[in-house]
């Protein structure tokens, strides 16, 4: 018989240890589907959700990003989508927000990442508010009606898609919706983790003419240049004066600054930094500010002297993992996507936690 419980790792209290539970499995919810999760991302959004720097309800199962297989269908005809037909043991991964359609930004401003009501598995979805097995850092989780849910095509290892699950798609959104990567322009990313390669990947794959990477620690730009994911990588986690490596990003787009600039470090202070980055007339794109980590400095007239297209960008929707999923026989054709991947099973969550903060892996992912 399949077994009727799942286990969960639960986010109880802020700054406080995790606790791995065990739930019942409901049936599958009319229109919605039960997914065996076979692997669930650790993103450093939920580092800060730990810490309390986004309000969400607790306690929650955290999980913002899986892939696994269809266990379960609710009554109703299920497609991917795409369109494609669903089936029990199909492999998938899912949107992890679903929004409400009828506030002003999903209504008029045609904006669904700025959902007033947006639901997001792993984040905002309460043990209280049912079901409980609603993160993917679960061995199942209960998808709901309305979740974007797309297959992955056949021949993907699911540690090649796991690697840039989150990052992926939100990099999709900032590049399709607020600021593209056009033929031949050079690009500097801000920031090494999932994020910044996801951007620096997507903008080699786009025709950037040049990408330059900047971040750390060394072992992660080295791990991204092994990849094959960037043309110049330089470190400036680890430098002792941080203004050389600046000049160093400089030099490296030809000395006039580059065309765009990808803020995806997610540190305050990137952005002060980052704004000396562009040509004059460029663009800077701030990707990594997903949680509040506090105020910084900048000086505006890097932004007015230099025309500056300052823009910012705000999670993805499920069109945007369909974008992401789509690319991934493109993505893992010129990236070896695999070797960004440490896989931790259900139990070690507080090691790939660590692991995440202390930048010893690229991309932790949980296993069950």
């Amino acid at each position: 018989m399949t077994p009727r419980t799942g286990r969960a790792v639960v986010l109880e209290e802020f700054d406080s240890p995790l606790a791995l539970r065990e739930f019942e499995i409901p049936p599958a919810p009319d229109g919605g589907m039960i997914v065996a999760c076979g692997y669930g991302g650790v993103c450093g959004t939920d580092l800060h959700l730990r810490q309390g720097h986004l309000d969400i309800p607790v306690p929650l199962v955290l999980g913002h990003e899986g892939l696994g297989n269809v266990r379960e269908l609710g009554l109703g005809t299920h497609r991917d989508a795409t369109g494609a037909p669903l089936a029990t043991g199909d492999t998938v991964m899912w949107a992890s927000s679903i929004a409400c359609g009828i506030c002003p930004p999903c209504r008029l401003h045609r904006e669904p990442t700025l959902c007033e009501q947006r639901r997001t598995y792993g984040v905002n979805r309460a043990l209280d508010s049912g079901p409980e097995l609603s993160g993917a850092w679960a061995d199942h989780i209960v998808l709901q009606p309305g979740t974007a849910v797309i297959k992955v095509p056949e021949g993907i290892d699911p540690l090649a898609a796991m690697s840039l699950a989150c990052a992926g798609p939100t990099v999709a959104h900032a590049l399709y919706e607020r600021r593209p990567v056009r033929l031949g322009e050079t690009v500097v990313v801000q920031g090494s983790g999932p994020v910044g390669l996801a951007a620096a990947a997507f903008a080699q794959l786009a025709g950037a003419a040049k990408v330059v990477v900047v971040g750390g620690p060394a072992s992660r730009l080295e791990r991204a240049a092994a990849a094959g994911i960037g043309d110049v990588h330089l470190d400036i986690a680890g430098a002792a004066d941080p203004a050389d490596v600046l000049r160093q990003v400089k030099d490296a787009t030809g000395g006039d600054g580059a065309d765009l600039v990808i803020e995806c470090a997610g540190v305050p202070a990137a952005v002060g930094q980052g704004l000396s980055l562009p040509r004059r007339g460029g663009s800077y794109l701030i990707i990594g500010q997903y949680t509040d980590a506090g105020d910084t400095l900048i000086n505006p007239h890097q932004i007015v002297h230099r025309q500056l297209d300052v823009i910012g960008s705000w999670a993805f929707t499920g069109a945007h993992l369909v974008e992401y999923v789509r690319l991934l026989p493109a993505l893992t054709a010129r990236f070896d996507l695999v070797s960004l991947v440490t896989p931790f099973p259900l139990e070690r969550h507080a090691d790939a936690l660590g692991a995440v903060a202390d930048g010893s892996v690229m991309k932790a992912v949980l296993t069950s």
